[in-house]
């Protein structure tokens, strides 16, 4: 230490944090300065570093604070947070690229076949090389992002590469372990998602993630019970006619209320618009059919079959649309892009082994809502097959539909997209029994009376000219 430093440390200026490590932040934890920094720290303590095994594929120290590189040194570093484990190993290729402080980057096919080196961790240090679960959770998701292309490319490129390194033998584990996930060997697998893609039922683990936690907060929540009740015949009417109305409303299918009526009741289709009216007469030919909205999946298979026909029907005169058929391509709705076709299936499989824990009532219509809507496995008609799926789970019941006003549109949507790109349960969950406790305020059993009760309600109001004018959705005057 220069006598500079020894005074700058003395006087309160500097302080020391680890092996020939100072600084001026005299406030913020050492681990979090290192950690903020250890790119720029590894060309300081191992001029050649080469960063390699598994902090090459994750590029970011592990959980325990190892930085795994190749360098011609010999002893591991340990700074607060950090710690640096050299090993020797063949020096930088020309494709190992600079990486940030100056060091150098093993190249992804270069990393994969470093990992394919098996490792062991010593008590609870992280091991130096990723786990074959790992790799396999990685090459799925290769394979979910880039598709077959990807994992192709990958071992081309590997393949080139491991005659440069001499590691003829990690090549030939790797290429078993990509043919099998592209279905052309069979080695074994141990990930639930490898598992599923060898038996040709992918599925994506991240929308698996979502559903989970929104299982987790349902059963988190006490039941909500909101009965039916003996509704008449004209309640049901009128609360199927105002149900579909609204949902095909959600989704930018707007007519008066007038124009639907004569649509609905009158089978009268403007020439303008049949496709438009068809959507509305075919939701309404559905939701008012409660023998058959009772109806509810008992198996996988019944739960297929049922969202197949329910799509058809909703979709018949939208060939291009492919009635009843999954989507063959993939579909996003603004920065939400869903489940690409090959991983509808197996996704919808694992939702559907995740609903049959939920007790019938609400929550188990919230999670099928969401399950359908956030896998989207149809080309179009997706949130309105998802809403139809969920109030036939309450019909079973004979608990109260429920129905999105218009109004309530930006918080229904608001609340998908929080659990979609954020994971947050709560939003969808409260929007629901809202929607379902409002709902069940409608006097259905006269149109009129039901009519008058949505006006005042504001129910017909435009979404965002509501949210400009601070007006929202509001239960009628003496509702509980």
């Amino acid at each position: 230490m220069t006598s500079a430093v020894s005074k700058a440390v003395k006087a309160g200026r500097l302080r020391k944090i680890g092996s020939r490590l100072y600084t001026k932040n005299l406030k913020e934890a050492p681990e979090r300065i290192v950690r903020r920094n250890w790119h720029a720290l590894l060309k300081d303590y191992f001029p050649d570093a080469l960063i390699s095994d598994r902090t090459a594929l994750e590029n970011r120290p592990a959980a325990d604070g190892s930085v795994f590189i190749i360098s011609s040194g010999t002893r591991s570093v340990t700074l607060p947070g950090i710690t640096f484990k050299p090993r020797k190993g063949q020096p930088p290729l020309d494709n190992d690229s600079p990486f940030l402080g100056d060091s150098r980057l093993c190249s992804a096919p270069r990393a994969w076949l470093e990992n394919m080196r098996r490792s062991r961790k010593r008590g609870a240090e992280v091991a130096r090389t990723l786990s074959r679960v790992e790799l396999e959770e990685r090459l799925d998701g290769l394979l979910r992002q880039g598709g077959e292309a990807a994992l192709n490319r990958l071992r081309d490129d590997v393949r080139d590469i491991s005659q440069k390194l001499g590691m003829a033998e990690e090549f030939r584990s790797l290429d078993e372990l990509i043919g099998t996930f592209l279905g052309t060997r069979e080695a074994k697998l141990e990930t639930a998602v490898g598992q599923a893609r060898k038996r040709g039922l992918p599925y994506d683990p991240d929308r698996l993630v979502l559903l989970q936690s929104l299982f987790a907060e349902l059963r988190a929540r006490a039941p909500v019970t909101r009965p039916a009740g003996s509704m008449v015949d004209a309640a049901k009417t009128n609360l199927a006619f105002f149900e579909s109305y609204f949902s095909n409303h959600i989704e930018g299918t707007e007519f008066l209320v007038e124009e639907a009526m004569e649509i609905v009741f009158k089978a009268a289709i403007p020439r303008d618009r049949p496709e438009d009216a068809h959507d509305v007469l075919a939701t309404h030919r559905i939701v008012s059919n409660y023998e058959q909205m009772a109806r509810t999946p008992r198996d996988f298979e019944g739960f297929i079959s049922l969202l197949k026909a329910r799509h058809a029907t909703l979709m018949e005169l939208r060939p291009d649309k492919m009635p009843g058929l999954f989507k063959s391509k993939d579909n996003r709705a603004g920065s939400t892009c869903f489940v690409a076709p090959e991983m509808v299936l197996g996704t919808l499989e694992k939702g559907f082994e995740i609903y049959r824990g939920i007790e019938p009532s609400l929550h188990r219509a919230i999670f099928m809502m969401f399950l359908v809507s956030e896998v989207h496995p149809f080309a179009d008609g997706n949130g309105r097959a998802a809403r139809i799926m969920m109030n036939a789970e309450l019909v079973a019941a004979d608990e109260q539909k429920i129905i999105i006003p218009t109004v309530y549109r930006n918080n229904y949507i608001s609340a998908l997209k929080a659990i979609s790109q954020s994971g947050k349960s709560s939003p969808i969950i409260q929007v629901l029994d809202f929607a379902q406790r409002y709902t069940a305020s409608i006097r259905w059993e006269d149109f009129d009376l039901a009519r008058a009760d949505l006006q005042t309600t504001n129910a017909f109001m435009d979404a965002n000219e509501a949210e400009d004018k601070g007006v929202r959705l509001v239960l009628p005057k003496g509702a509980i």
